[in-house]
C-alpha cells in the first residue's frame, strides 16, 4: 500500500494592498475591508433618562434608500416646535457612521442643549461605493426633510410633522461631513427644495476641502505622499480635474461661484493645531470675496487638533465648542 505523507494546510493570508492607508482603511487582495479606527455601533433610545432626549433608526425612501438616525429633544410642550439639522458625519468619506458611539454622544447633547431635530445621515462609504454617491445619499436626505414642511408625504416622520420648525432648517457635519456640507449648500443654491424650504444655515467644521496647490502655511508635499490627495484618489479614482475637482477645491475648475451658495449665514469652525485649519480660513477668506451676502461667522479654538470635540467630548474644550453651535441656532 502506498504511503501518504500529511500536508500542512494552508494558512490563508490577506495582502494589504493599500498600506498608506492603513490607519483609516485596510484594503486586502481578497476584496476584504478593515477599518480599524471606526467606532463601535450603539442603539438609538427613547426617553434617555439623563437629557430627556430622544432618538431611532428611521430609512428614508430612495433609490437606493439612506438610513439614518433622528434625534428628538425633550417634549414639554406638545406644540413645541424645535428647528432642524440635518447632520453629515466625518471620517474622510471612508469610515464612521450615523449609528456609531461617536457620533452618537455628540448629537444626543447636540439636540439636548440646543433644543433641536437633528437627521443624522448614514451615506454610502468609499470605497464600495465610490464619489459621488455620498452626496447623492445626502441630497435624497436633505430633499426629503425638506418634503414633511407641507405634508403631503405617503409616509411623513411623525417627529418632523410635529415638532418641526421649517422656517429654521440647518445643515452641518465635521471633516469630510464639513465638505458635504458645502456641497449641499452650493446645490441648494442652484436647485429648489421641496416645499420651497429654505437653508437657514450651515456649520462646518473643520472641512476636509484641497486642492493640487498648498495654500497658507501648508507644506509643499509629493502628491503620492499627501495623504489628503491619497483619501480622494481612494474615493473618486476618476476624479475629473484630482484633487481641484469642485466636490473637493471649491474654487477648482468648473466650480460653481461660492456666491450661490443656498443659505443665509455660515458658521466656520476651525482648530488651531489642525492640518485643515488653513483650509477652513482660506474658505471663509474666498466666500466673503465671492459676493455672498449671508452672515459669515469664524470660531477658531486655540491648541486643539482635528475633531477635538468629538475625541475629548467632556473638556473643556468640547463644552465651549457644543455652546458655540448652540448659540449659531438659536440666534
Amino acid at each position: 500500500m502506498a504511503s501518504t505523507t500529511p500536508t500542512t494546510p494552508k494558512t490563508l493570508t490577506k495582502e494589504i494592498v493599500t498600506e498608506e492607508m492603513g490607519t483609516f482603511i485596510r484594503i486586502f487582495s481578497d476584496g476584504s475591508i478593515e477599518r480599524p479606527v471606526q467606532s463601535p455601533f450603539v442603539p438609538p433610545i427613547l426617553n434617555d433618562p439623563k437629557t430627556g432626549h430622544s432618538s431611532k433608526d428611521i430609512v428614508i425612501p430612495n433609490n437606493p434608500p439612506v438610513p439614518s438616525r433622528i434625534y428628538l429633544p425633550k417634549i414639554t410642550n406638545p406644540s413645541s416646535k424645535f428647528p432642524i439639522l440635518v447632520y453629515f458625519h466625518g471620517g474622510a468619506l471612508l469610515f464612521e457612521s450615523a449609528f456609531s458611539q461617536l457620533y452618537h454622544e455628540h448629537l444626543k447633547t447636540l439636540a439636548s442643549e440646543a433644543n433641536i431635530i437633528i437627521v443624522s445621515v448614514e451615506y454610502r462609504l468609499a470605497p464600495e461605493h465610490l464619489v459621488p454617491a455620498c452626496y447623492h445619499d445626502c441630497w435624497a436626505a436633505l430633499k426629503w426633510v425638506s418634503s414633511h414642511a407641507n405634508n403631503t408625504l405617503n409616509n411623513p416622520e411623525p417627529w418632523l410633522i410635529e415638532h418641526g420648525d421649517f422656517a429654521r432648517v440647518f445643515i452641518g457635519g465635521d471633516s469630510a461631513g464639513g465638505n458635504i456640507t458645502h456641497n449641499m449648500a452650493i446645490q441648494a443654491g442652484t436647485e429648489s427644495l421641496p416645499s420651497d424650504v429654505k437653508i437657514l444655515g450651515a456649520i462646518m467644521i473643520h472641512p476636509y476641502f484641497h486642492s493640487s496647490y498648498p495654500i497658507g502655511s501648508e507644506p509643499i508635499i509629493e502628491p503620492e505622499n499627501n495623504l489628503f490627495h491619497q483619501v480622494w484618489y481612494l474615493c473618486y479614482p476618476n476624479s475629473p480635474y484630482g484633487v481641484d475637482n469642485p466636490l473637493l477645491n471649491p474654487l477648482g475648475e468648473g466650480a460653481p461661484s461660492l456666491e450661490k451658495l443656498g443659505c443665509t449665514r455660515i458658521l466656520i469652525c476651525v482648530a488651531e493645531k489642525d492640518k485643515l485649519r488653513d483650509r477652513g480660513v482660506w474658505y471663509l477668506e474666498n466666500v466673503k470675496k465671492s459676493g455672498w451676502n449671508g452672515k459669515l461667522e469664524l470660531f477658531e479654538e486655540k491648541d486643539e487638533n482635528h475633531v477635538y470635540h468629538l475625541l475629548k467630548p467632556e473638556s473643556e474644550s468640547a463644552r465651549k465648542f457644543i455652546q458655540r453651535l448652540v448659540t449659531f441656532v438659536q440666534e
